[in-house]
């Protein structure tokens, strides 16, 4: 029997102790982007632009938590757009912003000043492209500077202006040491913070302005061309046409594996049993050290098996008492984030739950929304089924309930 403690995050709740906090500002209008409203909430391949964004930070192993800022007008958009996200354990509740993105980045900090985090990252929504291996380079740099950026070096000549309406060239800039800024930029919260706070009332144009203005050390990191900025309407057309790309050079690089998952567990005094991560009224309830959700548990072991990664007891040993009654989309939402941190995707999952009683099938919908929400993923890719022993066995007698899962998820080839 398999009855895991939960995924260990920092320090569990989004809110409070997060070592590593991402920040994404999502408080702007937009207006170069043209008629549509916010660009971070407009769809890009059938998803808002920041749930493209945000879950690359909430999908990253190093990241412990992820708050966005957004305009006082935008709750309901921001629902909208994080649909599937919102109750992601990483995820914190919005902040809202200022007038100008430096306030709202301020008002961000501030909002988590008092639970002290180490670091920060700060990215901007409309950058919906960040990969993983950028993020974890600017956090590697942070290990000896109080900040770090991902940038492009400049190969372009450069030209300036006299600045009339009609411009002519003045002179040419060098370009050897000039290098084009991106996000994330990540820095030692407490001395960003103390630099946000002395910036206060003036106009600088990104984070590392304002860390410069405070004499703090910043360094330069590469960047990826994919990270671009939406910005001009135009600039979702080019969008598409990269995540299409990225999408066919990505499906020509995966390999497809399944992994397999059997769960029991025992039925003791109670008035409901959680399956697949449904109350389902009942007599008695399971019987575990957390909530004791048998379709949760299997399901979350055929996908750590797929992975090769071993299974839930691994992950999270029974014998540590700080996880008793722990909800089972904990351990779920741990195997989802290792797929994703290994640049994979979620397929498809099949659950089968082997019991007399209770009735599965009035719930069965249900227990599709729910996996398919942990997951990540369509509830057309996700199967819950319920059959019986004929009365055999320890499930036949109603002294619990068993379950199998299969999964299957999409990984990059590595070499044999």
């Amino acid at each position: 029997m398999n009855d895991p403690a939960t995924h260990a995050q920092s320090n569990g709740d989004p809110e409070t102790g997060a070592a590593t906090l991402a920040v994404i500002v999502a408080a702007g209008r937009g207006t170069r982007a043209g008629p549509g409203g916010p660009k971070q909430y407009r769809p890009l391949a059938g998803r808002a632009v920041l749930a493209w964004t945000a879950e690359a930070f909430l999908s990253h192993p190093r990241i412990d938590a992820v708050r966005v800022i957004i305009h006082r007008d935008d709750r309901d958009a921001y629902e909208a757009a994080m649909a599937g996200l919102v109750d992601h354990p990483k995820l914190a509740a919005p902040a809202t912003g200022g007038a100008e993105r430096q306030d709202s980045v301020r008002l961000g900090l501030e909002s988590v000043a008092a639970r002290a985090p180490d670091r920060v990252l700060i990215h901007d929504a409309a950058r919906p492209f960040i990969d993983a291996a950028t993020i974890s380079r600017v956090l590697d740099a942070l290990d000896g500077h109080d900040g770090a950026i991902a940038a492009l070096p400049v190969h372009d000549t450069i030209k300036r202006s006299d600045g009339a309406d009609h411009p002519c060239i003045e002179d040419t800039v060098p370009r050897e040491a000039l290098w084009r800024a991106q996000t994330p930029q990540g820095f030692d919260f407490a001395r960003i913070l103390g630099a946000h706070r002395d910036a206060e009332g003036r106009k600088l144009t990104d984070d590392a302005a304002v860390a410069e203005a405070a004499g703090l050390s910043v360094r330069l990191v590469a960047g990826s061309p994919d990270n671009m900025k939406i910005t001009q309407a135009e600039d979702f057309g080019m969008a598409e046409t990269l995540l299409g790309r990225r999408k066919e050079a990505h499906a020509a690089m995966m390999e497809y594996r399944t992994g397999h998952g059997v769960d029991v567990h025992a039925f003791e005094d109670g008035d409901a049993a959680i399956l697949c991560g449904v109350s389902v009224p009942h007599d008695r309830k399971l019987k575990g050290h957390s909530d004791a959700d048998v379709g949760m548990h299997a399901l979350t072991d055929a996908i750590f098996g797929a992975l090769g990664e071993g299974d839930i007891g691994d992950h999270f040993p029974p014998s540590d008492p700080r996880w008793k009654g722990a909800p089972s989309r904990t351990f779920l939402d741990r195997a989802r984030e290792r797929v994703a941190a290994r640049g994979g995707r979620i397929v498809h999952a099949d659950v089968t739950l082997i019991c007399e009683a209770p009735k599965i099938g009035p719930h069965r919908e249900a227990m599709r929304a729910a996996l398919a929400d942990i997951l990540g993923v369509a509830p057309a890719r996700v199967s819950v089924k319920a059959t019986t022993t004929e009365k055999l066995g320890f499930t036949g007698r109603r002294e619990g309930i068993a379950a199998m899962a299969t999964a299957t998820v999409a990984l990059p080839q590595v070499d044999a």
